[in-house]
């Protein structure tokens, strides 16, 4: 029986492992916003200079997964590729206030709307940074 356990604990441990050394982009594939997310409204659309709000929240919260210029890490993924970038404000705004603990996104719903919708901007505006250099 204790033989059993500590094979059992073994597996455990190792499964965790191979969970760990997934990259990030592997865990991000997965994860997808529900349907009625999209049909969130971003109160902000068009409006520029808005982002500047969310790069601060971005810079205290995100850079330490997703790096200061978005373009990720071993802890999280690259914000301005094409798969991120072609969902909807809605949908990321979802992410954000909702996280994953599956993939170690938190949640940041503690952080008030208008923040978390600044920050979609400001990813937008890390996208349109890395088509321009």
């Amino acid at each position: 029986m204790r033989t059993m356990l500590i094979l059992a604990c073994a597996c455990l441990v190792a499964t965790g492992e191979v969970i760990a050394n997934q990259s990030a982009t592997e865990r991000q594939t997965s994860w997808s916003a529900p349907p009625q997310a999209d049909t969130l409204s971003n109160p902000f659309l068009n409006q520029q200079d808005t982002a500047a709000g969310g790069r601060k929240v971005f810079q205290q919260r995100c850079t330490v997964c997703h790096g200061g210029d978005g373009s990720g890490n071993k802890r999280g993924p690259n914000l301005t590729v094409g798969s991120v970038q072609r969902q909807t404000d809605g949908a990321l705004f979802w992410k954000i206030s909702n996280g994953n603990t599956r993939t170690g996104m938190p949640s940041f719903s503690f952080l008030p709307r208008a923040q978390r919708w600044q920050l979609v901007q400001h990813l937008r505006e890390l996208a349109d940074s890395t088509r321009t250099h």
